[in-house]
């Protein structure tokens, strides 16, 4: 296990060395025998996209995900717009080597025509020209349906936006527990209830590891519910040790934790998948989501049991908005742009909100629709136990700045697993 975590964290060092040793070029607004698409007529757009082929790139390890992007998104783009939506899953950090390779190579024309990206993936994709764009503001429902004036639809983890993602779906860091096992009066609605019902239980609590992208917000989450979300605004993501000191309480509280884990914390799960099973399988008693109606879904498949719920923390827990983006070097721009759209058209939308397929927070604004496209929302399910938006939106903190990330998955990393006791 600890050297998956090792893993993880080399792959981050990898890319940034890639960056380091000068992969940044000029940026392309299109591939070479490709007609360009930035600023073009959406009718027109839409005709070059009719009858291709586009290959979705992003993160596979939720299969009700997946299965929601094969069997419901791509016949409706096919049916829509003639166009085949491919999937391949793979990690991000893999996504990311894999372009800049690319970019250095001078390769022109690539395989991936979508990316689903955010936080410091983004910052490094963008920090390297990696994207094709600004190519959002020309997307029919971005124009119609997403709030310019969120900020989550103008930074992603502090870093302007400018054009180069289009929001997807808007994201909250929950707790998931089986009111059977944890009574009222046990629920970690705090870091410091976390301890209590960690040492009450040891053994039965545990967390990814970061960097898998769950573990590492429950680790900035916790670090934020210990010393204040505001001790993580304006650090230095290159002062590390500024960046050591402000979040010390944080990482100190983690690594008290530690003895009472799984295992000891000798070792974490790799994936919220690994996490999940555990929990469906009763080896742990507390699991998390950064999507806060999916556990709702997992209750419907039969995964988890009739009795689980959610919670977030009384201060409050992460919230983010994830991104769709076109690669510099995308061989079918044209139908990347419709497929997005498509994927933000509010029947996408509601459909991806229903718990049994996603559970995500829509990234579309509800005040544009209209009342007929409102009702779309009303009929899917989230499941009895979830939690409202009403409440999540009031209980919600932002991510920090993209590049504070990884530093603080490090110090994790050096604090809590090589030192902790």
């Amino acid at each position: 296990m600890k050297v998956r975590i090792v893993k993880g964290l080399f792959a981050l060092a990898l890319i940034a060395s890639l960056i380091f040793s000068g992969g940044c070029g000029g940026k392309q607004e299109s591939t070479q025998g490709q007609p360009p698409v930035t600023g073009k007529d959406w009718a027109a757009i839409v005709a070059q996209a009719k009858g291709s082929t586009v290959y979705f790139y992003g993160w596979g390890g939720d299969q009700r995900i997946n299965r929601w992007l094969d069997e419901t998104v791509a016949p409706g783009l096919r049916e829509k717009y003639g166009i085949k939506l491919v999937r391949v899953g793979m990690n991000i950090n893999e996504i990311l080597t894999k372009l800049i390779s690319e970019k250095q190579a001078g390769r022109e024309s690539g395989s991936i025509d979508i990316v689903w990206i955010n936080g410091e993936n983004f910052y490094t994709a963008k920090k390297n020209d990696l994207l094709h764009g600004p190519f959002a503001q020309d997307l029919q429902a971005v124009k119609q349906y997403i709030d310019g004036r969120d900020p989550e639809s103008q930074l992603d983890f502090g870093q302007p936006i400018e054009g180069y993602e289009a929001p997807f779906g808007k994201a909250q860091l929950v707790m998931i527990y089986d009111s059977a096992k944890i009574k009222e009066d046990e629920l970690p609605r705090s870091a410091q209830a976390l301890m209590a019902l960690a040492q009450k239980y040891p053994g039965k609590i545990t967390y990814p590891a970061p960097p898998d992208f769950t573990g590492s917000a429950f680790v900035r989450n916790v670090i934020c519910d210990v010393v204040g979300r505001d001790k993580l605004d304006n650090l230095n993501p290159r002062d590390k040790a500024a960046v050591e000191a402000a979040i010390r309480p944080g990482v100190e509280f983690l690594a008290g934790l530690k003895p009472y884990l799984w295992r000891k914390g000798e070792t974490y799960p790799a994936t919220l998948a690994q996490l999940h099973n555990m929990f469906a399988d009763g080896e742990i008693i507390l699991a998390m989501d950064y999507a806060p109606y999916s556990a709702m879904g997992k209750v419907r498949d039969g995964q988890f049991p009739s009795t689980v719920k959610t919670l977030v923390f009384d201060k409050g827990t992460l919230g983010n908005t994830h991104y769709l983006a076109v690669p510099f070097n995308s061989p079918n721009k044209a139908g990347a742009m419709v497929a997005i759209n498509f994927l933000l058209s509010p029947e996408m939308q509601a459909s991806k909100y229903a718990a049994e397929n996603w559970g995500d927070l829509p990234a579309i604004d509800m005040h544009k629709l209209s009342a007929e496209e409102q009702s779309l929302f009303g009929k899917a399910n989230r499941g009895d136990a979830a939690i409202s938006g009403e409440y999540l939106q009031g209980h919600r903190i932002s991510e920090p700045y993209a590049a504070l990330v990884p530093v603080i998955d490090e110090i994790w990393l050096q604090r809590v697993v090589r030192e902790g006791k």
